[in-house]
């Protein structure tokens, strides 16, 4: 199943991350992109952060304000299926770009205002399985471009 990319996302530490039409992407993460807390935050199993607009789009139908970029993801992505994103699964971005699913992310308090009452746990995978994001690891570089397509492969296989 193909996808695009929605909206890529930086910010100069914390939320919510602005659009940009165009990035670079390299194995410590998005260009442009800074992270405030780095226990919990970067790296490179923690490069990118990924998330689905349709998920984006459940939310806001169940009261959320969450838009593109409030809850910290790089990429916001549409057209996959959300659910074969898993941990060791492989995404495609563009021609270039290759990243690796390595976890789905905890929510923290910074991203309360994006949620009705406060409830940012609603991203929480262990409480609401399938409406996490995930990090991924850079697995090669390159540029990404708003309306990139992107592709969603199976753990293991190859990106070549």
């Amino acid at each position: 199943m193909n996808g695009r990319v929605v909206q890529i996302s930086v910010s100069n530490g914390g939320v919510p991350k602005t659009a940009v039409t165009v990035a670079r992407i390299t194995e410590k993460g998005v260009k442009g992109d800074r992270q405030r807390d780095h226990e919990h935050h970067g790296g490179p199993e923690r490069a990118v952060c990924l998330f689905s607009m349709e998920r984006i789009r459940g939310l806001q139908r169940e009261g959320h304000a969450i838009v593109p970029g409030a809850v910290g993801e790089n990429l916001t992505v549409e057209g996959i299926d959300w659910d074969a994103v898993l941990p060791k699964s492989r995404v495609l971005l563009g021609e270039e770009v290759a990243l690796e699913v390595t976890r789905y992310t905890s929510p923290c308090m910074n991203i309360k205002t994006a949620f009705k009452g406060g409830e940012y746990s609603r991203i929480s995978q262990k409480v609401h399985a399938g409406w996490s994001r995930v990090y991924a690891r850079v697995l090669v570089p390159g540029t990404v471009r708003t309306g990139d397509p992107v592709r969603v492969l199976a753990p293991g296989a190859e990106t070549n």
